[in-house]
Order: structure tokens, then sequence, then C-alpha cells
């Protein structure tokens, strides 16, 4: 069996150190790319308005409604509504509940 020398121990020290931060950064760099298209695709969703607000009238969302919402991650838009339904008590306000 070959002995591991103090400076063999530290080599793969740095290595493995140095390979943490670069998988840290390049998943920081992949959140960040997902967040910026996360937002663009619910900026998108802003053609279903109609169908989406109260007082409308309109039954049913247009086709470009559709196209749109079917390009949306669906991670993106739970995690849309989990950090909106957090804005009233961030808020000082009563916590949001939903009928039907």
């Amino acid at each position: 069996m070959a002995a591991v020398t103090k400076s063999g121990v530290t080599s793969v020290y740095y290595t493995s150190a140095a390979l943490f931060l670069i998988l840290v950064t390049l998943g920081a760099e992949i959140k960040s790319v997902q967040s910026q298209t996360c937002m663009q695709d619910i900026t998108n969703l802003n053609v279903c308005a109609q169908f989406v607000l109260p007082g409308q009238g309109v039954a049913l969302p247009s086709t470009e409604c559709c196209s749109a919402l079917q390009r949306v991650d669906p991670s993106c838009i739970c995690n849309t509504l989990r950090i909106a339904a957090r804005i009233p008590r961030a808020c000082s306000l009563p916590a949001l509940t939903c009928g039907n």
C-alpha cells in the first residue's frame, strides 16, 4: 500500500476545495439564468390577463395565452405563487385565504 505524503493530502484538499467552489459558482449561475427565464416567462403571461382578472367576462383563455402558459416551467409558476402568498405577511397584513 502506498503511503500518502502530507503534500499529497494537501494537494487533494485544494483540488477538492477548488472543485467545490467551481460547482457552487456554476450552480449560482444556473439558478440566475433560470430565475431570469422564469421572470421572462411569467411576464409573457400578461396575455392571459383578460382571463384571470375578475370582471373581464372572458370564459376561456386565448390561444396566445395557452401558448405562453405552455412555455412556462411548472416549478416557476408554483414558486411565484408561493412567493406572492408571503407578501401579505411581510406587509403585516392577514394571510391570504382563497375560496374555490
